[in-house]
């Protein structure tokens, strides 16, 4: 009989996962354009739990382009446009085999409606493509990741306008056709489902622009889903090595109780979470998504041949693997329509732990698709302290991964497919959501604060040297 394997596959791929908004920084060097990100100004009042990037209006935008007292920590990330040789070479030496970044949109096509990209641009993530092969880590791509030019926001109003389909399309095009000998790995759009924290960081649509947000939200999304679909069909064309993945955040929840109806209300609230991984995976749209638009009063506009592209599906899954929360029938009622877990502990920003959540979410989504998945995404963000003897000593991250490794190894012997494995932010980056350098995730200590005052300079943490010995091992040392 045979049986389920009980380690990690020989060739599985221990990475690390930054985006170039987070971390690159010289948002106005080398030709690049202003994207949505350059616009995410710390706001060091703003309570803990409501820091994320929602809704903006015109003015909203134009006042913060037009800013010029506050403070833009996305414009300068930890400089890495400068210091990406010694930073790779840092994460190399820890063993990772790989490494996920994103290519900045705005960076190659800075308003995104060019006629030609920037060359500038390419030849940076030439570069850096190069360095990161250099140091013996498979790249894995993302080509959008929260990094639309804002020109195309503030003209176009983003994903809501068709028009985007073909910038995107002819973006696409121009990386794939510049490093098909260099990239395998893509991944088209960064948590496709996130339409809520990161509204207009993620589809450019100003709030003010359209009638109804919630509907303009989801035609975005319609339209990003048919530009990933003919984004699919061309990369085959360009290289038949290519290996196209799709990625969501994972918002799953639990049902509080386990009367029927918190389990049905949690039921249908998962699957708005799942639909557009349905879509990228299926090749069309889940029925149950047209009786959530009805009973929205929403109206998503089909074009021609819509649906033939939606037919050109990824090839493995990714997602972001963070917390769990909790729903009812009354918070489903809601798009944010989840809660804390009480039974599990959380970090200083809400986000419950739960790693047996993780092997869950890898058997469902398994269950679900039948296909590879990596998780793209999964980390501890926290106040890390800095020592008087220069040591950052953080066995709370250490024991955060240990657990999520240990449930992943178990999905494993489960019989999931599972193919790699991405920390987030491997290297102190800007947050995402709240703009913080001070909420840390990574492996090595960069010594910025959240106003970019600081030395710079990389320090290893006690982390560092555990998540060495895991990418030695190949998971069996935790």
């Amino acid at each position: 009989m045979k049986k389920n394997p009980k380690q990690f596959p020989e060739h599985f791929l221990w990475g690390g996962a930054v985006a170039a908004n987070q971390l690159e920084g010289a948002f106005d060097q080398g030709g690049k354009g202003l994207s949505v990100a350059d616009i995410n100004r710390y706001e060091a009042d703003m309570p803990i739990d409501e820091k994320s990037n929602g809704e903006l209006t015109t003015a909203d935008i134009n006042t913060l382009v037009n800013d010029k007292k506050g403070y833009f920590p996305k414009r300068n990330g930890i400089d890495f446009y400068h210091t990406y040789k010694e930073d790779l070479k840092l994460l190399a030496d820890m063993g990772m085999n790989s490494f996920r970044t994103s290519i900045s949109w705005a960076r190659i096509f800075p308003n995104g409606d060019e006629s030609e990209p920037n060359e500038e641009g390419l030849q940076f993530y030439d570069d850096l493509i190069d360095e990161i092969i250099k140091n013996g880590m498979e790249p894995l791509i993302t080509v959008s990741h929260y990094e639309m030019p804002l020109h195309l926001a503030i003209e176009y109003n983003g994903w809501y306008n068709r028009k985007t389909i073909d910038f995107f399309t002819k973006y696409c095009e121009t990386i794939f056709k510049r490093y098909k000998d260099k990239v395998k790995y893509w991944i088209l759009v960064n948590q496709i489902n996130l339409i809520v924290f990161e509204s207009f960081n993620h589809l450019g649509i100003p709030e003010d622009k359209v009638d109804n947000i919630l509907e303009a939200k989801y035609q975005g999304i319609h339209n990003e889903l048919v530009a990933c679909g003919r984004a699919t069909k061309l990369a085959k064309q360009i290289s038949p090595e290519f290996k196209i993945g799709m990625m969501i955040y994972h918002g799953g929840a639990y049902a509080a109780t386990s009367k029927p109806e918190d389990v049905l209300a949690t039921l249908q609230r998962n699957q708005i979470e799942y639909f557009t991984a349905d879509v990228l995976l299926r090749g069309k749209y889940p029925k149950y998504m047209f009786r959530y638009f009805e009973e929205q009063g929403i109206d998503i506009k089909f074009y021609d041949g819509d649906e033939e592209d939606l037919k050109n599906t990824a090839e493995f899954m990714t997602y972001s693997y963070y917390y769990t929360r909790i729903a009812d029938a009354e918070s489903a009622k809601k798009l944010n329509s989840a809660y804390i877990n009480p039974e599990l502990p959380a970090n200083p920003w809400g986000w419950s732990i739960d790693p047996i959540g993780l092997r869950i979410s890898l058997n469902e989504y398994y269950d679900r698709y039948q296909l590879p998945i990596m998780i793209t995404e999964n980390g501890l963000g926290c106040h890390d302290e800095l020592t008087a003897d220069g040591h950052v000593h953080d066995e709370y991250r250490i024991e955060y991964y240990r657990e999520h490794i240990k449930q992943m190894k178990l999905a494993i012997s489960d019989g999931v497919e599972v193919i790699g494995y991405y920390p987030w932010g491997p290297i102190d980056l800007v947050s995402c959501s709240s703009s913080e350098m001070s909420k840390r995730y990574g492996f090595i200590y960069v010594d910025l604060d959240d106003y970019g005052q600081g030395s710079g300079k990389r320090i290893k943490k006690d982390s560092y040297y555990w998540y060495q010995k895991v990418c030695h091992s190949n998971g069996e040392d935790l």
